[in-house]
């Protein structure tokens, strides 16, 4: 997660109705189950750990015999008052329901017994359900999890973006896993830690990806109007200019999901084999029409 993205989240209740914050409150309290089932039911009955503050507690829980929703309580609270202080108090309020929740979830399932003993199918299906119910979370404005809010208060103070804070954390925290449970089981929790880090990703940025497209043209009215009647989408004509030859030029964009990327690149080619083509990703597409119209 980028501070962009925790920041983005932190302001996903301002302004919202109740039955929006019913709605995101239901979704944050599926997440934080699906974290607590991924915990006690594959990853820490296995010996496997996540990253971050998650680690940490398992290692702890694992040396201790003390309760992991007392040490997930417990850790996260210094992190939640930063979180205040760095991003806000809604989503401090809100990642601290969230902490008590998963604490709570984490201690309940402790009497009910692992899926399974094998040790790759629990780092697969662990980190699969953590990430998604991390990703609920973070993308309903909370967190589960301080290690982040900590990154993002160390890159006031130094050189070190959040992303490259967060991976130096983790790598020290998964290392150590090597120590507590053996090499063995630190190996299967990189495998779960990557998993969960996608599906964190992919659950907080959408699930449903689309892709934008920006293309020149001096044959953009007819590239335009078939992107349309072939597609079914809007597009947009902005004014360009060369900055070398200062010749005005038309740009064509137009927002597309991953499906429609190699149709797109075909109908280009056919008009303009010589036409500028660049497309990139886009996440959480919302308002302006964005709806395909019938072709047929």
């Amino acid at each position: 997660m980028t501070e962009e993205e925790i920041i983005k989240a932190a302001s996903a209740h301002r302004g919202l109705s109740k039955l929006e914050i019913i709605r995101r409150a239901v979704i944050i309290a599926i997440g934080i189950g699906l974290e607590a089932v991924a915990l006690e039911m594959f990853l820490v009955p296995n010996g496997i750990i996540d990253g971050g503050i998650v680690g940490v507690s398992i290692m702890l829980h694992h040396i201790t015999e003390f309760p992991l929703g007392a040490f997930l309580f417990l850790l996260n609270l210094p992190f939640c008052y930063l979180g205040y202080k760095q991003i806000g108090k809604t989503f401090s309020i809100t990642s601290i329901l969230a902490i008590i929740g998963l604490a709570v979830l984490t201690t309940v399932l402790i009497p009910v017994p692992k899926f399974t003993d094998d040790l790759l199918l629990a780092a697969v299906f662990g980190g699969v359900l953590l990430g998604l119910g991390v990703g609920l979370v973070v993308r309903n404005g909370g967190s589960s999890d301080g290690t982040e809010i900590l990154a993002i208060f160390i890159n006031k103070l130094s050189p070190f973006s959040v992303g490259e804070t967060v991976m130096f954390i983790n790598l020290f925290i998964l290392g150590s896993a090597g120590f507590v449970f053996g090499w063995n089981n630190a190996m299967y929790s990189l495998i779960a830690y990557f998993i969960a880090f996608k599906m964190i990703d992919v659950t907080a940025e959408g699930l449903e990806s689309s892709k934008f497209a920006w293309v020149i043209s001096d044959k953009y009215n007819e590239i335009g109007e078939a992107l349309t009647d072939r597609l079914g989408r809007g597009v947009t004509y902005l004014n360009g200019e060369g900055a070398y030859t200062g010749d005005n030029k038309k740009v064509i964009l137009i927002i597309i999901t991953r499906l429609e990327e190699a149709k797109v690149k075909n109908i280009i080619n056919d008009l303009d084999p010589k036409a500028f083509l660049a497309l990139g990703d886009i996440h959480d597409v919302k308002g302006g029409g964005f709806k395909k119209k019938n072709i047929h």
